[in-house]
């Protein structure tokens, strides 16, 4: 036998490299960023760009929650809901600090840093990689028909965490809002993937389960993406990220998903 390969064997180590660096793309997500933001706050444009871009990564699914506290600073944030003021704050407690701020961005229910600073948020990541239980479920997303199916699988064996919540996130992708008055009066401002509503589908014990949701339980104008996450603790104490999955869905209805403020 010859000592040079022959064209066979290049052609076939060139596949065997080709599938090598394609394999990460269909890997299961690194990480779930929330960032608690606000349209009154003059601070957090920058962060939200900074979202935008982590939006853009397919490792990462980054959520934008912004929060009411603002509002009486002149302008009522018009994708702000309350549920997201009471869930930073629920992180806050779980954590046993009180550190409720924005921009500010919790990665993977656990650690909170300024939401603008890309360098610590990808320090983030890290740091929460290393126990071992953030984003090791895998959860699986698809559309068929009418109903969106999820399935979160079993616990492996190192696992220290068998249990948690399952919640589906209905969001908007990219949402232009012109903000009239306030701290960022007369700007024109875009969010990404702003959580438009939330639906908790059970409990997870360790077990593989699964769930089909009828598409009107998370359909609403401007809709046109899902998240769903399987978290330890509860709503009131929130834990540690242990998986998420991220769906494109049909674009509910034919309206715009721009919102703009009443003017006051």
């Amino acid at each position: 036998m010859s000592g040079q390969m022959s064209w066979w064997t290049r052609a076939a180590l060139g596949v065997c490299a080709v599938i090598v660096v394609v394999r990460p793309a269909t890997a299961d997500p690194r990480a779930v960023i929330e960032l608690f933001t606000s349209q009154g706050c003059s601070s957090c444009p920058p962060a939200d760009k900074v979202l935008g871009e982590l939006a853009r990564d397919p490792s990462v699914i980054a959520l934008s929650l912004p929060i009411d506290y603002w509002d009486y600073l002149g302008w009522k944030d018009t994708l702000a809901d309350s549920r997201f003021t009471a869930r930073q704050r629920a992180y806050s407690r779980a954590r046993g600090d009180r550190e409720v701020y924005t921009p500010q961005a919790v990665v993977n229910g656990s650690v909170h840093v300024i939401g603008s600073d890309r360098e610590a948020i990808e320090g983030a990541i890290e740091e929460t990689a290393q126990g071992g239980a953030a984003m090791s479920v895998p959860v699986r997303l698809s559309v068929d028909g009418q109903e969106l199916n999820v399935s979160v699988a079993a616990a492996n064996d190192q696992m220290p965490r068998r249990h948690g919540e399952v919640w589906v996130c209905s969001i908007s992708r990219v949402v232009p809002i012109s903000v009239g008055r306030g701290e960022n009066s007369g700007r024109d401002l875009t969010y990404y993937n702003v959580v438009r509503g939330l639906l908790k589908l059970g409990d997870w014990t360790g077990a593989p389960v699964s769930w089909n949701v009828p598409l009107e339980k998370i359909a609403r104008e401007g809709v046109d993406g899902t998240v769903v996450y399987v978290q330890d603790g509860s709503r009131d104490r929130p834990g540690a990220m242990l998986g998420a999955a991220f769906s494109e869905l049909p674009l509910a209805g034919r309206a715009s998903a721009t919102a703009r403020g009443p003017e006051r």
